[in-house]
Order: structure tokens, then C-alpha cells, then sequence
């Protein structure tokens, strides 16, 4: 698929999913916006994405904030002119815990950045989309926002209220020419499904491997 003359704002774009996505829009020709808080991530992508002589640009976002992501897109229309692509990528796991053992500060915290964030930056990004009558919004969710995670409630939470709100939204905007749709990956191998392993043969007493077959 040809992406040129398409701009496409990644939140959480340093790691992970993040970076596959933004790899995938640059080599499909999209201008590509890293929004992510950590410095370091960032000025790597955008090096690595400059050297390969993609359009990049790296804004320092974190998506709780409503400052923070005024000024991403006015600095993406300043740079690139449009935007054509939101992904809601930005995510934490919190903890793995069961519910009663689960602190408010760690519920509330999984919820800022899982579902607040994604809210915050579609309404950043949303003027502009409905302006131009045309756009793309991509949440990324999980399959636990869909069967449920033991031992990991704030996350599945926060994923379930992902998929209502993506839901919802493409309801509301489906008229104006933007579609908006939520993608749900399973377990993903690498550092995050790592920490995740082992908290969870922690708190079970499981061997690692055993609750890696789980999964």
C-alpha cells in the first residue's frame, strides 16, 4: 500500500508495536510523527528513519497531557501541513497482581495512559481530521480487552474500555469521512512479555516457561 503525501502520528512510537508502525508507515511512504516522552527512543527512530531518507519528526508527547498534545499537532502542521493517520499506540502494562492486591495509584495510572490518552489524543487530532472530512484513527487494544488477562485487571480494563471507545467514535464520525478502527494483538514476544513473565511466575510460583506456554 502507498502511504506518499500521508501523515501519520504514532503515539508511543519509540518501542514495541510503536516503532513496527512506524517502521511500516515510513516504508510505505508516509511522513511519520514520533510522539513519545523518552528521548532517547525517539532521537534513535528519528535517526534511523532520517538515515534511511523517510520524513520524520520526533515530538517529545505524553499523552496524559493536553498541553503536550496541542503541541504536537501544531507542530505537525507546522512541518508537514496535514495529518492523515492517528495510532493510538502509547500504552503501559501495570501490574500483575491479583484485583484485591491491586493499588488505586497503579489502577488509575494503567487508565491515564490506556484509555485517557487515547481519548486526549484523538481529541487533539480530531478537529483537524473532521476539518478535511477525511482521516484514519488506529487504537491499538489487546486480545485481553477481549477475554480477559488473570492477574493483569488494570491492563484488561483498560483495553476493554479501548475497544467502547473505538466503537463509539467510529460511530460518530463515520459521516465525515474518517474511519476508526481498533486492532487487538495477542502476546508479542520481547522486553514488555518478558516483565509480564516473570511478575506472573512471581505471583503464581509458576516456572517462567510454564506461564510462557500459558500464554
Amino acid at each position: 500500500m502507498s502511504l506518499a503525501n500521508q501523515v501519520a502520528v504514532v503515539t508511543g512510537g519509540g518501542r514495541g508495536i510503536g516503532l513496527a508502525c512506524v517502521r511500516t508507515l515510513a516504508r510505505d511512504g508516509a511522513a511519520v510523527v514520533v510522539a513519545t516522552p523518552e528521548d532517547h527512543e525517539r532521537t534513535a527512530v528519528v535517526a534511523e528513519l532520517e538515515a534511511a531518507g523517510h520524513e520524520v519528526l520526533g515530538i517529545s508527547t505524553d499523552v496524559t497531557s493536553e498541553e503536550d498534545l496541542a503541541t504536537m499537532v501544531q507542530h505537525t502542521l507546522d512541518r508537514f501541513g496535514h495529518i492523515d493517520i492517528l495510532v493510538n499506540n502509547a500504552g503501559i502494562i501495570g501490574p500483575t497482581a491479583a484485583v484485591q492486591d491491586v493499588q488505586r495509584h497503579e489502577w488509575e495510572a494503567v487508565m491515564d495512559v490506556n484509555v485517557t490518552g487515547v481519548y486526549l489524543a484523538s481529541k487533539a487530532v480530531l478537529p483537524h481530521l473532521l476539518s478535511r472530512r477525511s482521516g484514519r484513527i488506529i487504537n491499538i487494544a489487546s486480545a485481553a480487552g477481549q477475554i480477559g488477562f488473570p492477574l493483569r485487571s488494570p491492563y484488561a480494563a483498560s483495553k476493554w474500555a479501548v475497544i467502547g471507545l473505538t466503537k463509539t467514535l467510529a460511530i460518530e464520525v463515520a459521516g465525515d469521512g474518517i474511519l476508526v478502527n481498533a486492532v487487538c494483538p495477542g502476546p508479542i514476544d520481547g522486553p514488555r512479555m518478558d516483565a509480564i513473565i516473570e511478575a506472573k511466575a512471581r505471583t503464581t510460583g509458576q516456572p517462567a516457561e510454564a506461564v510462557r506456554e500459558q500464554l
